[in-house]
């Protein structure tokens, strides 16, 4: 046996000792054997042999200008414990790394491509732009996977979609800088290079105006009194964003989502005296700020002066910036980039004059965490499965609009980190499904396949990078329901139907249709636009779904389980005592009843500032099952009267979610 591999080279730096925990480490923790690439890239060629990181003490710059690149990489590899020095001399030896500038041939987007090469005795990474360099840094990384070696490989890489963003509504509940920070980080990480920042609402305004302090006087506002960014906090976040390739979108909205606004100015936006104050706002800003672009919003909100739009977007185009606006939206020019939030793509995307931005069905507010996942990845951006000249790409987007106790639980009230990897994977790779829908689809169908490949490699990353962060996600392409009905309740909820019988014979009774998933929608409430598992679902209906879990022992597992998420945009009322929901949903494990959550605040009367607090299974204590040793069967009962909620702020969610928890 070579001396290295003895015990003599058994220790922690030793080669042996490396080797083995290079190819122990996916199993230990439970990972995919190679590493898992997110977003995967466009071209992946894995080769023979892997490049040991240990012997890796030379980071070579060959051009100048990516000394910024490198000392990126070095910084992360010491955060791994690994050393590296930077040198623009080719190093006489192996093993080191190269950053250099060539050319890299992409299909689209040729700024941000890459190409990686990883050998057994060296790393080169080449790109055309110094922000192709940025981007192929983080794949690197997260080939670095184990800290000892990488595996061996060829990667040519480009995103489909030249924007792809993430936004923040911080009027209404204000977020710190350290949160916003690490927002910003985890974006950078995932190549997602597009900030939008919201910080005035109706709630409060939160970005200061030396011209009007008064905007940012605690007695204007209704929620995080006195909590607002300062001219210099802006600016920091602005060059934070810019170091890591991310461009800061502000935006100022009017003349809608403007109250706070009127209760420090005393005018409306839309008043002679409130658009001279806006333009002045808008000077003080364009001249202070280093951003392309500024967003005016004006969504929701009925115009009333013709001249508003019209007269700032003149000026602000005027000052040098681009603006962007809500559609639907005002009276808005061509020059204005259109963000879709309701409307369809068709009816902008037919003018070729106009470019565009794709959020809807994009909010991740009012999003269940494990479906949001699911119809994001699914998704079409823009209806195109990758962009051009008009169809720049999009943005998903958080808005909170319920208050909440602190600016931190934004982060497990809704999937911020799950839904945004998937949509960094979604922006970057392109694809994705024509239509919206909610479901993973049929096992061993191609979508089914497709998703649970990337619910590995999403795993993979919570695993890993987010052991401290709240990532409200469990594994759910595992889980396969067999669903019967529909049984005609004529509008009694109650009534029970066979598939209770615990004679009932699930090998020999044929499934109406077979879900996978740990969230499965039902109907989703914005049907027929997302289409959930019944394909034409009918009132005063009964369904039934099952499924069998496997368990190793006798045991009590941690289970989420939950019939209807609470949106935190909405004035949900919260069930009323003994129930899951108001529909009699109920779920047996092994012919017995799993009795829902002694809610804190039962038939809780739906109200924005109430902070929720256990209305989610995402942030209250998961519920607790016995299970017997072997398979386990699970009934869930599912009746649905009208599809008509009471009104629009308690649609129907007809829905369950039932999942263990791992983690």
């Amino acid at each position: 046996m070579a001396k290295q591999l003895t015990n003599d080279g058994l220790h922690l730096n030793g080669e042996g000792y490396l080797l083995w925990k290079r190819l122990v480490y996916p199993y230990v923790y439970h990972l995919e054997t190679k590493a898992a690439l997110l977003p995967k890239p466009q071209q992946l060629t894995w080769n023979n042999g892997y490049y040991p990181l240990t012997a890796t003490n030379t980071i070579f710059v060959e051009n100048a200008t990516l000394q910024k690149e490198a000392l990126v990489l070095q910084k992360a590899m010491k955060q791994k414990g690994l050393s590296a020095e930077i040198t623009s001399k080719k190093p006489n030896k192996e093993n080191y790394i190269t950053l250099r500038l060539g050319n890299v041939n992409a299909a689209l987007n040729a700024a941000e491509a890459y190409n990686l090469k990883t050998t057994s005795d060296k790393i080169i990474l080449t790109a055309n732009t110094s922000n192709g360099i940025y981007s192929g840094v983080q794949t690197l990384l997260q080939l670095m996977r184990d800290n000892v070696a990488v595996e061996a490989a060829e990667i040519t890489d480009w995103p489909a979609f030249a924007w792809r963003g993430f936004m923040v509504d911080v009027g209404r509940n204000y977020q710190s800088m350290k949160l916003l920070k690490e927002q910003i980080d985890v974006m950078a990480a995932y190549k997602m290079n597009i900030f939008h920042f919201h910080p005035t609402e109706d709630i409060a305004w939160r970005l200061q105006s030396k011209l009007y302090p008064e905007l940012t006087n605690p007695e204007f506002m209704l929620r995080d009194k006195g909590e607002y960014y300062t001219e210099n906090d802006l600016k920091e976040l602005i060059a934070y964003c810019k170091e890591r390739y991310i461009t800061l979108i502000p935006e100022i909205d009017m003349p809608g989502h403007s109250a706070a606004f009127k209760r420090a100015m005393g005018v409306d936006m839309q008043s002679d005296k409130g658009l001279e104050i806006v333009k002045n706002i808008i000077k003080e800003f364009c001249a202070t700020y280093d951003v392309p672009y500024l967003h005016l919003g004006a969504d929701e909100v009925k115009i009333t002066n013709q001249n508003f739009l019209p007269e700032v977007i003149a000026l602000t185009e005027s000052l040098g910036k681009k603006v962007i606006g809500w559609e639907p939206g005002g009276n808005f020019t061509d020059s204005v980039i259109r963000q879709l939030w309701m409307e369809g793509a068709t009816n902008v995307s037919r003018n070729k004059n106009i470019k565009y931005l794709d959020s809807r069905h994009l909010y991740l507010n009012h999003m269940d965490p494990l479906e949001s996942v699911v119809t994001i990845f699914n998704r079409q951006i823009c209806n195109l499965t990758e962009g051009n000249e008009n169809a720049l790409g999009g943005i998903v987007c958080v808005w909170n609009d319920r208050a909440l106790e602190n600016g931190d639980d934004v982060m497990k009230m809704n999937p911020v980190y799950p839904g945004m990897l998937a949509f960094a994977e979604r922006s970057w790779r392109g694809g994705g499904s024509e239509g919206w829908t909610a479901t993973i689809g049929e096992p061993e169908t191609e979508r089914a396949t497709a998703f649970s490949e990337f619910e590995n490699r999403l795993l993979d990353h919570k695993k890993q990078y987010f052991k401290e962060l709240d990532f409200t996600y469990q594994k759910q392409a595992d889980l396969a329901w067999n669903i019967y009905g529909p049984f005609d309740n004529k509008g009694n909820l109650t009534k029970t139907f066979l598939p209770e019988n615990v004679k009932f014979n699930t090998s020999k009774e044929k499934p109406t249709y077979k879900a996978i998933g740990g969230t499965v929608v039902m109907r989703h409430w914005w049907a027929p636009l997302i289409s959930g598992i019944i394909k034409e679902p009918k009132e005063n209906t009964t369904w039934y779904a099952q499924t069998k879990i496997w368990s190793d022992e006798d045991k009590e597992q941690e289970f989420w389980v939950g019939f209807n998420n609470l949106s935190r945009s909405m004035n949900t009322d919260s069930p009323a005592a003994g129930t899951w929901n108001n529909l009699n949903s109920t779920v047996w494990v092994n012919n017995h009843l799993v009795n829902p959550p002694l809610w804190k605040r039962p038939a809780q009367k739906g109200n924005l500032e109430i902070p929720l607090i256990d209305e989610g299974y995402e942030f209250r204590e998961p519920t607790l099952i016995p299970l017997k040793k072997g398979w386990n069967t699970v009934n869930v009962k599912l009746p649905v009267g009208s599809f008509k909620g009471m009104n629009w702020q308690n649609p129907v969610k007809y829905m369950f979610t039932f999942v263990p928890v791992n983690e």
